[in-house]
């Protein structure tokens, strides 16, 4: 009798759990889709997911932050920040949640506590934010992965419009192609959307919003003010301009007025947005580089050890999935071992990260170094940090302790996702929006308590766009107000 009981009232907690996430979800999709706020948790998306994962994310919050987040909490807040009248925000409901728990007894209610919490978030402060148009200059993994994240994003007040794709050819066949592979990943799966091919025309639908696809053989050559398109900023994806003079010839196109590049770049800045963003001029400057996916995958961790510790030297070993650079069966290559398959040797190679890294901190110059595997899996891959302080450490707990609090507070919640899975493996890391996973299981500490192991996963792909996506709203000017 007594196990039915106890059956019976976890299914029924369950159950007005559910209730709760339908009800958040709900307040989600309006706050998003009628007043541009944009709510997470944790930092973790809200948006088109069920209500088993939002369930998921409130148990993830309990065991990170400590405290338990009750989801009957977060869909009351997400209520009441609907009836506030609000400037467009990306708002940390998960954040919120947790300071009502702190601080309810100060306030008369949870609408007073928001009142004072977002009390900068007036719309009358709002910046006069212009929609900005964006051209994705190539269409290769990144190319289409930016694609899908500024579309998705259309409508929840982050100002970027996906306007054109540039490609060497476009032509009936090249457009149905390429529609598909946007439509269908092999790591990714399908796009969670609409994709016409309007062959007629010129350009791709999706979502309802159309894409012209552009043919040019040299970036000077396009006008692209014949498409409507002005003061563009152009997302550079082709790996062929890689360098500050190669790049200026976007600047040479009509309707062009700023350059991202997706490599790390020769005489321009390589920014790891969350670190270094800080210092660019974004008046003064036109041409901007996100780095590679291993630079912003280390950097964050490296940037949280170095401030509380020191780093005397290190070294650094990834564990990176193949990449179309590579052969998929034994043939030429420039480059050493490369040419060997890729889909079934673990190859060793080189990687400019170790060097890449210091452009971002630069009290790391000369030591560090680095070297990388490429293994058989086409994506999700991981970086091993080993690290001499010049401080001593306490404890594995205190390390991990340092890396967690970065995760939940500072200007680093974005790239930094603590986890404590003692499970998690490559593939469970594929989609997740931080640049870096760190794996707190997995932090070793010597006896001689200064030299230490840390494992950081990445999605090399898909956590690596969405940073150049943040970085592309800041050079911008269109980032939305953020309660963080």
């Amino acid at each position: 009798m007594e196990a039915s009981v106890g059956y019976e009232k976890e299914l029924d907690n369950y159950v007005k759990n559910e209730r709760a996430a339908v009800k958040l979800a709900r307040f989600v999709g309006e706050l998003l889709y009628e007043k541009g706020i944009e709510l997470v948790l944790f930092r973790n998306h809200l948006v088109d997911i069920t209500t088993s994962e939002i369930i998921n994310l409130h148990d993830y919050a309990e065991k990170v932050v400590g405290k338990q987040i009750y989801i009957t909490t977060t869909s009351q807040l997400a209520e009441q920040i609907y009836n506030l009248d609000i400037a467009p925000a990306k708002i940390d409901i998960g954040k919120l949640a947790y300071e009502w728990i702190k601080e309810s007894d100060k306030f008369d209610s949870k609408l007073d506590f928001l009142k004072d919490k977002l009390k900068g978030f007036d719309k009358s402060i709002d910046n006069n934010i212009e929609p900005r148009d964006v051209v994705l200059y190539g269409f290769g993994r990144i190319g289409r992965l930016a694609a899908r994240e500024l579309i998705k994003q259309a409508g929840k007040g982050q100002q970027l419009r996906l306007r054109a794709i540039v490609t060497r050819k476009v032509d009936a066949e090249q457009i149905i192609k390429r529609a598909a592979l946007l439509r269908n990943d092999s790591v990714h799966d399908a796009f969670k959307g609409t994709v016409t091919a309007d062959v007629e025309n010129k350009a791709i639908i999706i979502n309802g919003q159309i894409v012209k696809m552009i043919e040019a053989k040299q970036p000077e050559d396009i006008d692209y003010t014949t498409y409507g398109i002005n003061n563009a900023l152009i997302i550079d994806n082709t790996g062929v301009f890689k360098d500050k003079e190669a790049l200026s010839r976007h600047l040479k196109a009509k309707g062009a007025s700023k350059v991202l590049l997706t490599a790390p770049g020769g005489g321009i800045d390589n920014v790891v947005y969350g670190i270094n963003h800080f210092d660019l001029d974004i008046e003064g400057q036109d041409i901007f580089s996100a780095a590679s996916c291993t630079t912003n995958a280390i950097s964050p961790i490296l940037y949280v050890i170095n401030n509380k510790y020191g780093i005397e030297k290190g070294h650094i070993e990834t564990v990176h999935a193949y990449t179309n650079d590579q052969n998929l069966l034994d043939n030429m290559h420039k480059k050493p071992r490369r040419g060997r398959s890729a889909a079934i040797n673990m190859v060793i190679t080189s990687t400019g990260a170790g060097k890449a890294v210091t452009k971002v901190i630069p009290d790391l110059k000369d030591r560090l170094t680095a070297n990388a595997v490429r293994v058989p899996t086409p994506n999700g891959s991981l970086a091993i940090m080993n690290l001499t302080l010049k401080n001593n450490v306490p404890s594995v707990e205190e390390i991990n302790d340092t890396v967690k609090l970065s995760a939940l507070e500072g200007n680093l919640v974005n790239q930094i996702y603590y986890s404590i899975d003692e499970e998690l493996v490559s593939n469970d890391i594929i989609g997740n929006t931080c640049c870096s996973v760190f794996d707190a299981p997995a932090t070793i500490l010597s006896p001689d308590k200064k030299n230490i192991v840390l494992y950081t996963w990445y999605d090399n792909e898909f956590g690596y766009t969405k940073q150049v996506i943040r970085l592309a709203k800041y050079i911008a000017k269109v980032r939305r107000l953020i309660y963080y």
